[in-house]
């Protein structure tokens, strides 16, 4: 199943369409590699503004219970 989430690291916010079973840090080592993202140290953590919680990027979207609508902002 997919999912639309907003994702934002290093100052850019980036509107994706992906996979929930997808681990979340490896969608983004993949737009990291597209360019799409600054190539800098991806975060363990990203923090849920739907659910005000952080969330772990060794986990998938679909673990995580991250849905459509959310956004994942970087935790420095």
């Amino acid at each position: 199943m997919f999912i639309n989430i907003t994702m934002e690291s290093n100052g850019v916010s980036l509107d994706i369409r992906i996979d929930s079973e997808q681990k979340i840090r490896d969608g983004l080592m993949v737009l990291c590699e597209s360019g799409k993202l600054p190539k800098k140290d991806i975060p363990n953590f990203f923090r849920s503004c739907l659910q005000e919680r952080p969330v772990s990027t060794f986990k998938t979207f679909h673990e995580e219970q991250i849905f459509d609508g959310d956004i994942l902002s970087a935790i420095c």
